[in-house]
């Protein structure tokens, strides 16, 4: 049983007057025994909380930083209409800070016999799967004196995808990725590149790309076209290991990496190539094989939502054996990592060999901007030391990058903001180039 504020007023305004004009017992009991009276009345007339049914539906699946809708719709079978107060409750992180109390609240009046649907609107601010945890009930008397208050639990999940912010690059990367490919006004040949067709030659066409055998059999003078190398195999690596877990600004490195492999996997796709996807740390944490251009998108999207870092040292010689083990042809393999220089020179320099006899390898990190605003602090003595500390922690970074590179690797070190842009042109740059 649940007392209102309504009980408590008129108990004090009933024994008030008796405290003051005729203090006693007997007083107190005269104004107090009808109020119970109507309060155990009131609890038998409100509708009992057991018997009433619920059921959910809505959205199962919302980007981060969208809205998500969720129904509940409850059914009173009693004979008695319903007056009651309801919770649904989520995991705080299912709404903006401070919006939780009126976004999960709700007030409901239910004739007998009938239902209702209430509509609870999610903003989550973290990714991965949001569970509704319990809904608890109220149910007013006719008199609002007193309530029965119970809980019941109505399953529901709600997956929070990442927010895939960088798909705006994703326009002007497929523009040039049609240059590329010839279907446009410019048409570029790559060493290494396939094959197209034969067309006529037309002024300002590379003469070495005459086909003069063609060009024999035919009264026109014929030249090759060339496209990029298409079906080619593309292994993400993702690194979810303790370096993983550290914040650059309001994103954590894990997010930045993650908006960067799905943009290099919409733009692959587009160009012709087979995307896999591997998340690995100690133990594979996620893996996206063999799935076909239409259904790669959504698989890695699926796959990535419930990643969260594990704070450990990622095992660099069992990711380069499942690496291996996941690309037994050439490929190019994606590296989203860390470029600290310990785990760097301990972990991955001693087995990239491995890698980098069998693959094109293309190693992508996250750098602090403020790391960048720390090198160019003038004016104080503290100042100075930071810019101290920011020039030694960017020149060892720079040289992590060239042990890197002098093992044949190609390096992108960029801020969050600009990573997935970075990663998608250092692809269309090998690609061009026919390194694939």
């Amino acid at each position: 049983m649940a007392l209102t504020g309504r009980t408590a007023l008129l108990a004090a305004l009933g024994s008030l007057p008796v405290g003051i004009l005729a203090p006693s017992w007997t007083g107190m009991l005269a104004v107090n025994a009808p109020l119970s009276l109507a309060i155990l009345c009131d609890y038998a007339l409100a509708v009992p909380v057991r018997t009433l049914r619920f059921t959910r539906s809505g959205d199962t699946s919302v980007r981060l930083g969208d809205s998500a809708e969720v129904q509940l719709t409850v059914t009173n079978p009693s004979r008695r209409p319903l007056r009651a107060q309801l919770r649904d409750a989520w995991p705080p992180s299912s709404w903006l800070p401070g919006s939780e109390q009126p976004a999960s609240r709700h007030k409901l009046t239910i004739p007998a016999g009938e239902r209702r649907r209430l509509t609870t609107v999610l903003r989550p601010t973290r990714r991965g799967d949001r569970h509704a945890e319990r809904i608890t009930v109220r149910s007013y008397g006719p008199l609002g004196l007193a309530a029965r208050q119970g809980s019941h639990q109505v399953p529901w999940t709600v997956r929070v995808l990442p927010p895939f912010t960088s798909r705006k690059h994703l326009p002007s990367r497929l523009a040039r990725l049609r240059e590329l490919d010839g279907r446009t006004s410019v048409l570029t040949r790559g060493q290494g590149t396939e094959f197209d067709s034969l067309r006529e030659y037309v002024p300002g066409d590379d003469t070495r790309s005459i086909d003069w055998r063609a060009t024999a059999r035919h009264s026109s003078v014929a030249v090759r076209t060339w496209r990029p190398e298409r079906d080619r195999h593309i292994l993400i690596v993702l690194d979810t290991g303790r370096t993983s877990a550290g914040r650059v600004g309001d994103v954590p490195r894990l997010d930045a990496a993650m908006d960067a492999a799905l943009l290099l996997t919409a733009l692959a796709t587009r160009a012709g190539d087979r995307v896999d996807l591997l998340a690995y740390d100690r133990a594979i944490r996620a893996r996206v094989q063999g799935r076909s251009a239409n259904d790669i998108l959504p698989a890695v999207v699926n796959a990535l939502t419930p990643l969260e870092p594990a704070l450990v040292e990622t095992d660099a010689r069992g990711l380069t054996s499942t690496a291996l083990a996941s690309a037994p042809r050439r490929s190019l393999v994606v590296l989203l990592t860390g470029l600290e220089a310990a785990a760097i020179e301990e972990g991955l320099l001693p087995v990239l060999p491995q890698l980098t006899q069998r693959h094109t390898v293309l190693v992508a990190s996250v750098s602090d901007p403020h790391t960048e605003k720390m090198a160019r602090a003038r004016g104080s003595v503290d100042a100075v030391y930071e810019a101290a500390a920011g020039t030694q922690a960017q020149a060892q970074r720079h040289r992590t990058s060239e042990q890197l590179q002098h093992h044949g690797v190609t390096v992108v070190d960029a801020t969050p903001d600009n990573l997935a842009p970075a990663l998608a042109d250092a692809y269309l740059a090998l690609k061009a180039a026919g390194r694939l």
